[in-house]
């Protein structure tokens, strides 16, 4: 499994990015696909996630209503549009995959065996 990261730069505050995640390797219809960042200094965190086949989409209350993921079957690619960029948004940004199996919540990122290289966003005041 391949994930490749891709659409991190600078932003001034209150711009926007789009970040894609192509994922290569393996079929991905029983997978939740998330994204989390790492800011310097800062403990990885959880940022949103997309389950492959319900469609679901679930969010860290920090992002809640700015960021988007949303995720491109025929192209096995996942975007995570980010409006409203803020300072505190600068982290470096990594994709990740993980089976789908019950009690493995998608906001852990122990869980995610397949992770991208990362992206490096940031976002100036």
């Amino acid at each position: 499994v391949q994930l490749q990261a891709s659409g991190g730069g600078l932003v001034q505050a209150g711009g926007s990015l789009r970040l894609s995640c192509a994922a290569s390797g393996r079929t991905f219809s029983r997978y939740t696909m998330g994204w989390f960042r790492q800011a310097p200094g800062k403990e990885r965190e959880f940022v949103a996630a997309i389950n492959w086949s319900g469609g679901s989409t679930y969010y860290a209350d920090s992002v809640k209503g700015r960021f988007t993921i949303s995720g491109d079957n025929a192209k096995n690619t996942v975007y995570l549009q980010m409006n409203s960029l803020k300072p505190e948004d600068t982290a470096v940004y990594y994709c990740a995959a993980k089976p789908d199996v019950s009690g493995r919540r998608y906001y852990h990122d122990v869980w995610y065996p397949y992770w991208g290289q990362g992206t490096e966003v940031t976002v100036s005041s």
